[in-house]
C-alpha cells in the first residue's frame, strides 16, 4: 500500500480545522472535542489500515451537546453523504427497519468505503429491564454484530436464492403469457421501484435505481446469473472502515440529571460531581441496562461530558447576546449596547444546569430578543442609531434609551415571579429548617455547606442545604442522621413545637434509612451482627428484631441533635433571620456568620470528599 503523504497532510490539517471550529460553535467541552479529533484521528487519515470499525461513545446529561457535536464535525468534514443517524428501538413504532443493515443499504452504506453511523439515544435499547430481566428483542439484533467485527451478515442464502429464482420465474411467466399473444404485456413489468432497491442490495449493485429499472431483461437475467457465480453476494459486507458513534443519557451514572427542574442550585455543584464520574461507572450503568458480553461490545473509547459550570453559561449567554448584536448591526445598521444587568436576568430565569443549554436560548428569546423588537421599531421610525437596553431590579422594568427617549417595557422573569410568590412566613419557616441542617453540618463535618437557600423556583416553598461528598463511616452515617433530624428539631425549638411544620418528612426517611443500614446492613452495633436486610427467601431475616434498637437509637440521635442546636441557639437564631432575608446564602456568607458565633468551620470546593485521614493513620 503506498501512502500519499500530501494527501494525509491535507485530511490533518482539516482535521485541525475542525477542531478550532468546534471549539467556537461549542462552550465548556474542549477536553470533548479534543478527544474526539484524537480518537477519530486515524479513521479520516489512514481508513485503509483499519480492520475493525472505530466505536467512541459520548455519555451526559442531556443539551450539553453530544448530538450536535457529531453534526458539525459530519458536517465540516464533509461526509454528509456518507452518515446516517438511528435511534435504536425496542418498539415497533419507531422505525420501518427491523436491522441495522436495512437501514445502512436504504442510505447507501454498504460497501467498503469509510462511513460514519451515530447510534443516539442508545439507552432506549435496554436489553435488560430495571429489575434484571431479559427483554426480549426482535429488531436491530445486528447492531451487536456490527460491534463485534464490523461485518454485517446479509439475508440467510435461502431467501437471498429464492428472491432471485421468483424474479427469474416471473419472467419466465411474462414469457409464456406473450407467446400465447396475451395483450398489454409490458416490457419488464415485475421490475418496479421495490423490486430495483431489492435488486441493487441483494447483488451489492452500485448502479442508481432508475438505471436498473430502465436495464432490459436480458441483461438483468444476464447480471443475477453472474452475480451468483462470484458468491460475493453471499458474503457479509465489510463496515470496517465505519465510524460508530454512540451517544446517550445514563441516569444511572448521572443521578443528578433527575433534577431537571432545579433552577437554584449552583451549576458549579452539578458540574464537579459530573468530573467524579469515571468510565467505571459508565459500564456500571450500563450494566443495568444491557448483558455483560454486550457492554464489552461498547469498548473502552467512552467521552464523559461534565455539566456545565457557571462560567460556561455565562459565556454562552454572552455568545448569544453577541450574535444578537452582530445581527441588529448588519440587518438595521443599529448599535446595541446592553447591560449586564440583562446577561444576570438570563442567567436566573434560563438557567437549568442539568437541562444544558436549550433553556438559556429560549429565555434569550423570550427576555430580549422579543422586547428588543420594540427597541428596534422605535430607532428605525427616528433613524437612531444606537439602542442602551438595561433592566431596572427594583422596578422590575427592562428599558431601551433610543436617542433621548426611553421605552419601558415591565419585565419580571418568569423563574423570578415563582421566587418571588414565596410568602413571608413559609421563607421564615424553611429558613430556620434549613439553617438547622446548616448548623448541625457544620458541627459535625467542620466545614460549611456548599449553597443554603430557603426561596427557589418552585410553585410551592421550599429549600435545601447542598452537602459534600460524604463518605460513610460508622461515625459519618450518626453525624449525617443527625444533620437530617436537625431541620425539623430547629423548627421545634424556634417555633415552638406545635407549630413545627410536616417539612421534614423526607429528612426523616432518610435518616431511618440510615439507621436501619446503620444495624441490619452493615454490622455497626454489637448485638445484632447478621445482615438482617436480605430480601431472597430462603435467607429472609426477622427484621422486626432489630426493630427496637433502630428506634432507641434515633431516640439517642435526636436527643443529640437538640442539645447541640440549643448550645449554638444564637448561631440558629441569627442565620436563619439572615437567609429569610437574602432568600441563599453562600459559604463564605455561612463561614463568616459562624465564625462571628466562635464557631471556626472552613470553606471546601464543590469536588471536596469528607473521608477520614485514613492515610495519615495508617502512617502513624
Amino acid at each position: 500500500m503506498i501512502i500519499d503523504k500530501e494527501e494525509i497532510r491535507k485530511k490533518k490539517k482539516k482535521l485541525d480545522d475542525c477542531k478550532a471550529f468546534l471549539k467556537k460553535e461549542f462552550i465548556g467541552i474542549d477536553q470533548i472535542i479534543d478527544d474526539l479529533m484524537e480518537y477519530i484521528q486515524i479513521w479520516y487519515l489512514m481508513p485503509e489500515i483499519l480492520t475493525r470499525p472505530v466505536v467512541i461513545n459520548l455519555w451526559g446529561m442531556t443539551g450539553v451537546g453530544k448530538t450536535d457535536l457529531v453534526r458539525k464535525t459530519v458536517r465540516f468534514l464533509e461526509f454528509q453523504n456518507r452518515f446516517v443517524e438511528i435511534e435504536l428501538s425496542n418498539t415497533d413504532e419507531t422505525s420501518w427497519s427491523k436491522s441495522v443493515s436495512d437501514i445502512f443499504q436504504s442510505n447507501a452504506l454498504s460497501d467498503e468505503k469509510p462511513s460514519i453511523v451515530l447510534f443516539d439515544e442508545i439507552q432506549r435499547f435496554n436489553t435488560i429491564d430495571p429489575d434484571g430481566t431479559p427483554v426480549p428483542q426482535t429488531k436491530f439484533t445486528d447492531f451487536w454484530e456490527l460491534l463485534s467485527d464490523g461485518r454485517l451478515s446479509k439475508r440467510e442464502r435461502e431467501d437471498l436464492e429464492h428472491y432471485l429464482f421468483s424474479y427469474l420465474f416471473r419472467k419466465k411467466e411474462n414469457d409464456r403469457r406473450k407467446s400465447s399473444g396475451e395483450t398489454e404485456v409490458e416490457e419488464n413489468p415485475y421490475l418496479n421501484l421495490w423490486d430495483a432497491k431489492e435488486l441493487k442490495k441483494y447483488l451489492s449493485m452500485e448502479d442508481d435505481v432508475m438505471s436498473i429499472i430502465d436495464m432490459k431483461e436480458e441483461d438483468m437475467i444476464r447480471l443475477i446469473r453472474k452475480k451468483q457465480k462470484e458468491k460475493k453476494i453471499y458474503e457479509p459486507v465489510d463496515y470496517s472502515k465505519m465510524l460508530i458513534i454512540i451517544s446517550g443519557n445514563l441516569d444511572e451514572a448521572f443521578q443528578m440529571s433527575k433534577e431537571t427542574s432545579e433552577a437554584d442550585v449552583d451549576a458549579n455543584i452539578y458540574h464537579a460531581f459530573t468530573k467524579k464520574i469515571t468510565v467505571v461507572d459508565i459500564k456500571n450503568a450500563l450494566a443495568r441496562k444491557f448483558r455483560p458480553e454486550q457492554v464489552a461490545r461498547f469498548g473502552n473509547i467512552h467521552l464523559i461530558y461534565f455539566s456545565l459550570k457557571t462560567e460556561d453559561f455565562e459565556k454562552l449567554i454572552q455568545r448569544e447576546i453577541n450574535n444578537l448584536r452582530h445581527k441588529t448591526k448588519t440587518r438595521f445598521g443599529i448599535a446595541l449596547k446592553i447591560d449586564k444587568k440583562i446577561n444576570a436576568l438570563i442567567y436566573r430565569n434560563g438557567v437549568f444546569p442539568v437541562q444544558g443549554v436549550r433553556p438559556v436560548f429560549s429565555s434569550v428569546v423570550d427576555i430580549l430578543d422579543t422586547n428588543l423588537s420594540t427597541f428596534i421599531f422605535e430607532a428605525i421610525i427616528h433613524d437612531d442609531k444606537t439602542i442602551e437596553v438595561d433592566y431596572l431590579e427594583d422596578r422590575k422594568i427592562i428599558t431601551g434609551k433610543i436617542g433621548s427617549k426611553v421605552i419601558e417595557i415591565p419585565y419580571l422573569g418568569r423563574i423570578d415571579s415563582i421566587r418571588q410568590s414565596n410568602q413571608r412566613d413559609a421563607v421564615a419557616n424553611i429558613s430556620v429548617h434549613e439553617c438547622g441542617h446548616a448548623v448541625s453540618y457544620m458541627l459535625y463535618t467542620g466545614f460549611a455547606p456548599l449553597q443554603l437557600k430557603s426561596k427557589v423556583a418552585s410553585s410551592y416553598a421550599a429549600g435545601f442545604t447542598f452537602p459534600h461528598q460524604i463518605h460513610d463511616t460508622r461515625e459519618s452515617m450518626l453525624d449525617r442522621i443527625k444533620i437530617y433530624l436537625a431541620g425539623g428539631i430547629a423548627e421545634e425549638i424556634i417555633f415552638g413545637e406545635k407549630n413545627a411544620s410536616i417539612g421534614r418528612s423526607h429528612d426523616r426517611e432518610q435518616a431511618s434509612s440510615l439507621a436501619i443500614d446503620y444495624v441490619r446492613k452493615y454490622g455497626f452495633e454489637e448485638d445484632y451482627q447478621a445482615t438482617y436486610n436480605l430480601e431472597d427467601y430462603p435467607h429472609r431475616m426477622q427484621q422486626h428484631i432489630t426493630d427496637e434498637r433502630i428506634e432507641k437509637l434515633m431516640q439517642e440521635l435526636a436527643r443529640k441533635t437538640r442539645e447541640d442546636l440549643i448550645l449554638h441557639l444564637d448561631l440558629l437564631k441569627n442565620m436563619s433571620k439572615l437567609l429569610s432575608e437574602k432568600g441563599s446564602m453562600l459559604p463564605k456568607e455561612i463561614h463568616d456568620i459562624a465564625l462571628k458565633h466562635q464557631l471556626k468551620v472552613s470553606i471546601k470546593e464543590e469536588g471536596h470528599l469528607h473521608i477520614a485521614p485514613y492515610h495519615d493513620i495508617l502512617n502513624r
